[in-house]
């Protein structure tokens, strides 16, 4: 974190400070801030917030073992640290981070970019931080952190030094983004795609449309938008920008994109396409599985190029990067038995680019096999959705369709009414049972994707799959 008194941080969180005998209003601290008392590190700072199971408050000397010297409470405990007592952590967190850019701004040359988007967040956020690396001192979020809390624990690391911050911001109800990203204000803004992930929360695709928006809408007057061309709904973002003064970069497949893929060819080794930026072309071959990682990274292209990157330097460090994240298009097993573990998240795009991708890198003497639990957050939308992706596998001509969990079972009743009658799907309650089932039906030369959302847990099956196959 960058460096503040403790003075300035109460204030900067409307909170009461109560020294310990070693400090004063004006120590300065800059370490870094956490909610995870396990991962706390000497000079840090330690935010206690209350859970569903457990409450940070209950962590505090925990805490302070492991170094830290200040502690944000919303009661005082009896520990051996200055604290600030709040009315809500998690809001002091976010006025906390707010300042710490802030600072980060007017000490520095930081830049900002938010990404949001129905899919492809994640994925988009590592590989336009690999490009931005080779720049100068990069902070982006691990893993997903891209909610009310993990959003701003990414901000919270912002140094004088840092000159990029990448933002991930997540929501799954109308407002969230806006909140996050009025933290920050960023300079640049990418939406990648209005789909139907989360259209529970929301209240159906338009209002998702809306949410998506939040982003354009929280852009600096002298930012860019960067929109997806492809994407109807994100192209219609367009005037949002020009009504907050930012300006409006495209990416995607359209002839009328300013940074563009042609050529596109997908593999089993990753895509390769022709990636065309104002005008100027070079050859990209991005080792990520699929081929709607193109999109995600022609995003990645048209933020760090209207930055000033060179395509050139684009290209070669997006052609270091082996895969998007754990258990997103993670390939495991042996060229015996290939294993694609993409269980992490799923909605109704990204199962079907899935599919997509395991038939059109499963070559005609292989056999495809998909492993599908189920997509949650689709509230109203879950049967008709969940229909679609079973009806999808049978066209795809998958042979084996394994479905996992009782919330899955639609497509696999849709997979059978479709034809896959004969053994070609079959239907299990636990990831156990199939992981049975499997280790006994698996053969050489098969290619085997496991797709669920995160609440399913098939993730885990595919780690055990990829471990009894490599």
């Amino acid at each position: 974190m960058i460096a503040l008194s403790l003075a300035h941080i109460a204030r900067a969180i409307g909170g009461d400070l109560q020294l310990s005998s070693d400090d004063t209003p004006e120590t300065v601290v800059s370490g870094a801030v956490d909610t995870d008392s396990r991962l706390m590190m000497p000079g840090g700072i330690f935010v206690a917030k209350p859970g569903e199971t457990t409450d940070g408050h209950e962590f505090v000397d925990a805490a302070v073992s492991a170094g830290a010297v200040l502690a944000i409470v919303e009661r005082p405990v009896a520990a051996s640290v200055t604290q600030i007592v709040v009315t809500d952590v998690v809001l002091a967190l976010a006025d906390l981070a707010r300042e710490v850019v802030a600072q980060a701004r007017a000490r520095g040359d930081l830049r900002v970019v938010g990404i949001t988007g129905s899919n492809g967040k994640t994925t988009t956020k590592n590989l336009l931080a690999r490009i931005l690396e080779g720049e100068g001192e990069t902070v982006s979020p691990k893993a997903s952190f891209n909610n009310e809390v993990g959003a701003p624990l990414t901000m919270l690391r912002v140094t004088e030094q840092t000159r990029f911050l990448v933002s991930e911001f997540g929501a799954s109800a109308p407002g969230e983004i806006a909140r996050l990203a009025g933290l920050v204000t960023p300079d640049a803004g990418v939406v990648l795609m209005v789909g139907m992930a989360h259209a529970g929360g929301f209240g159906g695709i338009e209002a998702t449309f809306h949410a998506k928006s939040e982003l354009v809408r929280a852009l600096r007057a002298d930012g860019v938008a960067l929109l997806n061309i492809d994407d109807p709904r994100v192209a219609a973002m367009a005037p949002i920008a020009g009504e907050v003064g930012a300006s409006v970069r495209w990416f995607g497949r359209g002839a009328d994109a300013e940074v563009r893929a042609d050529n596109v060819a997908v593999a089993a080794d990753g895509t390769r396409c022709t990636v065309t930026v104002d005008g100027v072309s070079a050859p990209l071959h991005l080792q990520v599985l699929g081929e709607h990682h193109v999109s995600n990274a022609l995003a990645a292209i048209a933020a760090a190029t209207a930055w000033g990157v060179s395509l050139a330097d684009c290209v070669a460090r997006l052609e270091t990067v082996e895969i998007a994240e754990r258990w997103r298009m993670q390939p495991m097993g042996s060229q015996r038995v290939r294993i694609i573990n993409d269980a992490y998240n799923a909605s109704p795009d990204s199962m079907a680019a899935a599919l997509r991708t395991l038939a059109q890198i499963t070559s005609a003497d292989e056999r495809k096999v998909a492993v599908l639990g189920a997509m949650s957050e689709l509230g109203e939308y879950a049967e008709e959705e969940h229909d679609r992706v079973g009806l999808l596998a049978v066209r795809l001509g998958i042979q084996r369709i394994v479905v996992v969990g009782t919330p899955a079972r639609r497509m696999f009743l849709e997979a059978v009414a479709q034809g896959s009658w004969d053994a070609e799907a079959v239907f299990f309650e636990t990831a156990d049972e199939a992981y049975d089932y499997l280790v006994g039906e698996l053969r050489d030369g098969d290619r085997v994707l496991v797709k669920s959302s995160n609440s399913a847990g098939l993730r885990h099956l595919g780690d055990r799959l990829g471990e009894s196959f490599s």
